[in-house]
């Protein structure tokens, strides 16, 4: 999808990048191992997950002012379905325009 994002004209820029939860650590190499999406490691100092309130494979979008815009869950919505993947792109679109 970053590559469908990157050729597309927005008012911003579009950035996918994941951030792993404190204690799974272990499963960096393998989330990272072929890929090219940025990967973050939160740590306990930082303590992204819980300020955020994340749920496992939430897909957080932030605004222009790095304000939640929405948060997609992939869990919920599989991106292996046609019509959940263009949902996302396009609710990325619309925030990278507002």
């Amino acid at each position: 999808m970053q590559g469908e994002l990157d050729t597309t004209a927005t008012s911003l820029p579009i950035r996918i990048l994941g951030i792993n939860a404190v204690g799974q650590e272990s499963d960096n190499d393998l989330m990272v191992a072929g890929r090219t999406l940025p990967w973050l490691q939160d740590t306990k100092s930082q303590d992204v997950w819980t300020k955020w309130k994340v749920t496992w494979r939430d897909v957080i979008v932030l605004d222009g002012d790095n304000k939640v815009a929405g948060i997609y869950n992939l869990t919920d919505h599989n991106l292996g379905t046609a019509a959940n993947y263009n949902a996302l792109k396009t609710f990325l679109i619309e925030v990278a325009n507002r």
